[in-house]
Order: structure tokens, then sequence, then C-alpha cells
């Protein structure tokens, strides 16, 4: 019998373009989810993809979808079920779980994927320069059924040193990581129904994030908080547990490795092109099964990295290459200082921040810095994690560079950039 799957999914900010690509293997330039398929963005996936559910569903998999869904269209990503009505909604992972107990337990002869979609840790909007901080930005004034709620001093929480080490900054983190806290009561939950159902050694558990931290610095960006994101795999066949490998992935491999372990031969796998006609369907990602007992994985030393700002308002497409050493960063709309996601902009933690002006630090970075960036960064990710300085214009990192540079110009072209325009006529 197939194994099961839950991808346990939370939610670090309002990104379909990010979903879009966990849902498909394929970058979003390419997937046409440019941003979010809600309001007056309107972004919507292209007709010729396929997604996850509709390629498990023809494998036999019964498929079902709790929380925040932000894709579209939905015919594009079809769930035999929408899971709904628990209390608090998506922001009570525990109820959530609850939800699922019947879908789990419903007809084990059929093997399911779960897609389970939190809105904790992601922060509200609409509360500008709102001192003292109110707890409400992160879910946290009301109550949730099954949740014990966990207060954290704000004297006391890890502020990482991309952020301002700021009373505002701090009072932030400790209502982020408070709504952290539910969904690891939600995961916990979760793993108790499926070993209730006799599943859990049959099930394999992925946990991410779609984005960074919901903080300016790492949430909307590709600098290293913003890409470093969580991924923990639990799978049935590991011999070997515990094991961290330095392997970079990409969201992009997401599918991939669920087929994979769905025994779907990716190879076999066809489609109707935009053209209508049959073909080999081709991710950009791949499975990333073999290396889960890897501590080191050789082979998988580089990654591609591709954002679009998920609202129509925020044009900024930037692309990047991370290799183990380097970072090489195309701003492609640099002429533009960078824009802002609403919830972002308000936060106290940057108000607060900008009130020393461009000169001022956030973090490690000049906020003017931040704010207004050159069309190439290239950073050495050994000697400057931080990424504060740029080294694409000093001539000792010259054949870094152009090395870089065409690598990652070949891989938007072969994975279908529309951006590729601009080497043209710009």
């Amino acid at each position: 019998m197939a194994p099961d799957l839950i991808m346990h999914f939370a939610r670090q900010q309002a990104a379909a373009a990010s979903r879009s690509v966990i849902l498909t293997g394929l970058h979003n330039h390419a997937n046409g989810q440019y941003g979010h398929q809600h309001s007056y963005h309107r972004f919507h996936t292209k007709d010729s993809v396929v997604s996850l559910p509709t390629w498990l569903s023809k494998a036999g998999y019964r498929t079902a979808r709790i929380g925040k869904y932000h894709v579209a269209p939905e015919e594009i990503y079809p769930f035999d079920q929408h899971l709904t009505g628990n209390q608090g909604g998506s922001r009570n992972p525990v109820s959530m779980a609850e939800k699922c107990q019947p879908f789990i337990n419903k007809d084990k002869s059929r093997p399911f994927f779960l897609y389970f979609c939190t809105s904790d840790p992601h922060r509200g909007g609409g509360y500008a320069n709102e001192l003292p901080y109110k707890p409400n930005r992160f879910g946290n004034n009301q109550t949730y059924e099954g949740v014990k709620e966990l207060i954290y001093d704000p004297q006391e929480v890890l502020v990482p040193d991309y952020l301002p080490d700021s009373p505002e900054c701090r009072a932030e983190l400790a209502q982020y990581y408070q709504s952290v806290s539910r969904i690891d009561q939600g995961l916990g939950r979760l793993v108790q129904i499926l070993k209730e159902a006799d599943q859990y050694e049959n099930t394999l558990i992925l946990y991410l994030s779609d984005n960074g931290i919901a903080f300016p610095g790492a949430k909307t960006t590709l600098y290293e908080p913003g890409m470093r994101l969580p991924l923990i795999v639990r799978s049935p066949d590991q011999s070997k547990r515990g094991i961290a490998t330095d392997a970079m992935v990409s969201w992009t491999d997401l599918t991939p490795t669920l087929l994979d372990f769905a025994g779907i031969d990716l190879s076999r796998l066809e489609h109707n092109n935009s053209r209508g006609e049959r073909a080999p369907y081709a991710f950009h990602g791949r499975s990333f099964l073999s290396i889960l007992e890897k501590e080191k994985a050789l082979e998988w030393d580089y990654v591609f990295a591709s954002h679009t700002f998920h609202e129509i308002t925020m044009y900024y497409p930037m692309r990047v290459i991370r290799t183990r050493q380097f970072k090489y960063t195309l701003n492609l709309a640099h002429q533009l200082p960078y824009p802002f996601a609403s919830d972002l902009y308000e936060a106290p933690t940057w108000q607060a921040a900008v009130k020393d002006g461009m000169d001022g630090l956030y973090g490690k970075r000049r906020i003017g810095d931040y704010i207004q960036r050159p069309r190439h960064e290239l950073y050495n990710m050994e000697a400057d994690p931080a990424e504060i300085e740029n080294l694409a214009s000093n001539p000792e990192f010259e054949r870094t560079l152009i090395n870089l540079q065409d690598r990652l110009r070949a891989f938007q072209e072969a994975s279908g950039d529309p951006w590729v325009v601009k080497y043209k006529y710009e």
C-alpha cells in the first residue's frame, strides 16, 4: 500500500506565489502565480500547470486541505475535501488537527495527502504606529480551545542579529513566539491523531514555512533570513534519525519529493502543454528523498531563488543563485525603492528604526541600503554571513561574479523566466 503524506505548513506571509511553487514544483515566474489571487491582484496559475493534488489524485490518493489556500484557480489545485468549521479558524492548529481526524480515519484502504496550513505566525496589519504594542497582530487577542497559551517575556527573547535589539522589536518577538507555540501544539496533536489511527509509521511528514519571519529584513526578501527557512522531514523509511543535512534544497523540490515518496515515476509524467500538445512534464526541482540520511550532500551545493512581490502594487522581481560560499542577487527593478508589505511597514519594529533616518541601522544593515539596492549584489557568505559587504564592484571577485551571472541567466532561460527580456532591453 502507498504511504500517506502530510505537509504541515506554518504561514509566515500571505504569499500566493510561494504556495504555488510548493504545490507545483515550478518557480512562480513560470507557473504564472506572480502574486495574490484575491482582491484587486487577481494573479492565477497557468492552465497548463499540473499541481501536486492533481498528480496524487491520479495515483489514487485521497486529498484534503485545511487552513490557508491562497492560490487560483481551484481547478488547477483540486482537493477532494476542504476542511472547515474548526474553532479559531486557521489560528488554532490544535482545533485544525481535530478537524482532520475523521479524514485521516475515513478510508484506510487508500493513502491520503493532507495539506495543513496555519495562519500562525503571520501578523495582521492596520495598526500603524501603535504603541504600546498590542497583541492582536499575531492573533494573541483571543482564546483558542485546546491551546495552552505560552507568554514570553520581551526582556528574555532572543533577538536575531538581522533585527534591531529595541524595545519595540522585543515586544513584537514575544508576541511572534507566542503565535509559534500554538503551531507546536497543533503539530503535536496531529502526530497523536496519526498514532491513534495507526498511521504514524506509514506517513511522510514535512514541516515548513512559505517565507521568512514576519519582520522587515526577512519576509519578502532574498537575504538569508528570507531564504533559510525551516524544513523538518519525518520519513518512516529512514534508518537514521536526527540527521541535519547540509543539502541546499528549494521549495521547487517539495512536489517532486512527495511524488517520489508516493511511488510515482517522475520521468513518465505527461501533460497537455500551452500549445495543447501532449508532452513530458518537467519540474524545476528534484526529489531529495535520497539524501535524507546524508549529513553531507555533495551534489546539493547550490540553489536558485526567484522572487516576485506578492502584491500587484509592489513590483520588485529578484533572482538569486546561492552556492556554499557565494550569493549573487540580481535586482531587476533596482531603480525603484524596495517596496514594503503593509504589515511590515506599519510594524513598530520598523517605525522605531526609521526614526534615525537613512543612515541608521536596522540590525547590521544601513536602512538606506535596505531601501535603495544596486542592480547586482555579491556576498561571500563564509566571510560575511550577514550580507553587508557587496563585492559586485570589487575587481578581485570579477570572475566569480561573471560565473554566477552566467549560471543565473542560464537558469532563467531554462526555467521560462519572462524577465530574461531585460538582458536585451536594458
